[in-house]
């Protein structure tokens, strides 16, 4: 069993360079990086600040050229199922049922067929797609889709969930709805989330703590404890000072990298 002592997330004055045409792309630069179990954060910061290679790189995908990356005080070598990754591209498998895609990850590990079944309808039940179990991904909506996505990392067992703008492709009003419904299960299930977004509305709606990006090349400028009750009221005083201090901190980026 996995000690409470030792942070899930651990990453250490990490780095990534790329080679691209022979030439040394420096993406990441001396990030450092502490996740807690149950926190719910989120990495926002314009395009090409590193927030994706960070991602990529807790998820086992990605090596750093420098530093550590470590998952509960251990290197991360490669994926795993304790880290489950949800893309904007829902990444599910057409041929699959929505039961079958959500209990891919304990059939794969060879689980009884009937825990298999029992934990498919669990989180097709904390998802909401009873009537929708027997379909296949094609016959789903977008916010359908991330809904099933969501499920089947959580049916996988894992510690930890690392989003990449998971909402980034749908409308506002499914956007909406899916992020109240993302609270409410990182709620009832004690879940870790590490969720890159670009939207700072989003990343104050949602998170414990902010972790402000910038490019050139990436690294961590700052971090924000989101102190704000929940339920969140988008339209409050509170929310719109959180917004104006992160919309500042961004452009204060932005302008020291175009300086």
């Amino acid at each position: 069993m996995a000690d409470s002592a030792v942070p899930i997330l651990q990453m250490k004055n990490v780095g990534k360079t790329y080679s691209q045409n022979g030439r040394a792309i420096e993406a990441l630069r001396g990030a450092n990086l502490t996740v807690r179990k149950g926190e719910f954060i989120c990495l926002i910061g314009a395009s090409g600040c590193g927030k994706s290679t960070l991602l990529r790189m807790a998820a086992g995908f990605e090596k750093a050229t420098q530093g550590e990356a470590l998952m509960w005080g251990m290197p991360i070598e490669g994926p795993g199922p304790s880290r489950g990754m949800v893309f904007q591209d829902y990444g599910l498998f057409p041929w699959l049922s929505v039961r079958d895609n959500i209990g891919f990850g304990p059939k794969s590990r060879g689980r009884p067929a009937a825990e298999v079944r029992e934990t498919a309808e669990k989180f097709i039940e904390l998802v909401g797609l009873q009537r929708f179990a027997d379909v296949y991904p094609h016959q789903l909506s977008g916010g359908m889709k991330q809904r099933v996505a969501i499920a089947r990392v959580l049916a996988n067992d894992a510690d930890m969930v690392l989003m990449d703008e998971p909402f980034g492709a749908l409308d506002a009003m499914t956007r909406e709805r899916l992020q109240d419904e993302l609270v409410q299960i990182w709620s009832q299930t004690g879940l870790t989330v590490l969720f890159v977004t670009h939207a700072i509305e989003e990343a104050i709606f949602l998170a414990d703590r902010v972790v402000v990006m910038s490019p050139g090349p990436g690294r961590i400028d700052s971090e924000y404890t989101i102190d704000l009750p929940r339920p969140r009221d988008v339209v409050s005083p509170e929310f719109n000072e959180w917004r104006r201090v992160l919309s500042s901190q961004l452009h204060s980026d932005h302008s020291r990298k175009a300086a």
